[in-house]
């Protein structure tokens, strides 16, 4: 009788845990596993796709936006982003009398959008139709998987509607940056000599900032050759720490180099190496941190969407800047005024130098997480342990934001101005969007 009881009761246990699972997954899948999957597998395209810096900000944010439009639907405090954003008019929302499962929908929803956005968009197909595999294996109800399915779709193609405004394809038809003959101007570094990034970024629509010159920094330091000149010691700054860097300052300026293209030579032998952006570092970070308070689905989307938009907005200032001023690089001037055999530590990047896009993004990403996850939000940042380099340890957002800053002095490609007024530009945009951002009720 007693092995009778037992028998039954473990059968009843294991009726209800089924009927719960399916009851749960027919709703919301509490573990955000598969929306991080979705977000790692984007990055790990747009790597190999070699998205520059600004494009990478674009996609990240769109896709973003789009899985955390059908989110929101999970959990009726948060609300949506229409009428926020610019141009973002009210968002598809779902049929009332219809069942979803919203998880299901937004990790859709984001990877159709991907897919639009990328250019291995095999890639992302293939992973798109891994999750939704996986989501039938874990008891979406045949209904339930159609319906979420089409709503997820809906909102892709809206947002894609709305992306397809933003001035992005009529930039690609404007003139490409013309390299001046002055000595104040920025021009092409060795060993690629590559073209200007993105010369018109700053004509690009913002998402939150009102415009692109919303948050226009102090102008940059008058270009002169005469040695008791500012310009002159900060080059000389960038040169005397280059020659003179510590084990820590390396391994700092290396950690966050993030150079989605760096060219290497060896004898006549000239390759690429592919890296994380640095818009994906952060969207890294976002992951790391969803994943140490075991954030939801929803609240994971949310900090996805709200620290992509900074990174956004932060890369169209600072573009806008750069374009603007376009300040020579340390590598050119140092080569041409102070030593010509002096190497940068890192790359230096194939656009103007002021500001420091680093320090700029970096600062308002901190921002928002901050806001999202406290201050004092002690991390370990393993990011880069995919491209062969240990993890770094940080007490803060804001911690991390000014090592990220500071790596580009070390590395060799920022004078110490366009760093300083990088963060403080990053830091006004990141207030900014936090405090005009609202996400919960």
């Amino acid at each position: 009788m007693k092995s009778f009881l037992q028998y039954f009761f473990v059968v009843l246990v294991s009726l209800i845990s089924v009927s719960f699972k399916k009851k749960k997954c027919n709703t919301i899948k509490e573990d955000a596993a598969y929306l991080h999957i979705a977000m790692k597998e984007l990055t790990d395209v747009m790597v190999h796709d070699i998205y520059s810096p600004p494009v990478a900000s674009r996609t990240y944010a769109y896709v973003s936006i789009a899985a955390y439009e059908v989110a929101i639907h999970a959990n009726k405090n948060y609300v949506s982003l229409a009428g926020q954003l610019h141009g973002l008019n009210h968002v598809p929302e779902p049929d009332a009398n219809k069942t979803y499962n919203y998880e299901l929908a937004a990790v859709h929803a984001m990877l159709t959008v991907a897919r639009a956005l990328v250019i291995s968009e095999d890639s992302i197909w293939a992973c798109d139709s891994k999750l939704l595999k996986q989501f039938k294996s874990d008891g979406v109800a045949e209904e339930v998987y159609e319906n979420s399915l089409a709503y997820g779709k809906q909102v892709s193609d809206f947002i894609l509607a709305w992306a397809a405004k933003d001035r992005y394809k009529e930039t690609r038809a404007l003139p490409k940056y013309a390299v001046a003959d002055d000595d104040a101007s920025w021009k092409p570094t060795p060993p690629a000599y590559m073209k200007a990034v993105e010369p018109h970024w700053g004509e690009i629509r913002t998402f939150i900032i009102d415009s692109a010159q919303q948050f226009k920094p102090l102008p940059a330091l008058a270009f002169s050759t005469d040695t008791l000149s500012r310009f002159y010691k900060e080059a000389l700054a960038v040169y005397n720490a280059g020659i003179d860097l510590s084990d820590e300052q390396k391994a700092i300026a290396n950690f966050w180099d993030c150079n989605p293209f760096k060219m290497n030579i060896d004898g006549h032998v000239m390759y690429a190496t592919k890296k994380i952006s640095p818009g994906g570092h952060w969207m890294n970070i976002t992951a790391i941190a969803c994943k140490k308070v075991n954030a939801d689905f929803v609240r994971s989307a949310e900090a996805y969407a709200c620290v992509s938009i900074a990174i956004a907005d932060a890369f169209i200032s600072c573009w806008d800047e750069k374009y603007r001023s376009k300040v020579i690089r340390p590598e050119t001037y140092i080569n041409q005024f102070i030593n010509d055999a002096w190497m940068p530590l890192l790359q230096t990047p194939p656009f103007p130098e002021y500001t420091s896009g680093h320090s700029v993004v970096s600062a308002a990403c901190a921002m928002m997480l901050t806001k999202i996850f406290g201050n004092n939000f002690s991390y370990a940042d393993s990011t880069e342990m995919e491209f062969e380099l240990p993890p770094r340890n940080f007490n803060s957002f804001s911690e991390a934001a000014r090592e990220a800053a500071i790596s580009r002095f070390y590395g060799g490609i920022h004078y110490m101005p366009s760093i300083e007024n990088g963060i403080a530009e990053g830091e006004r945009i990141g207030s900014f969007i936090t405090k005009k951002l609202i996400t919960v009720k």
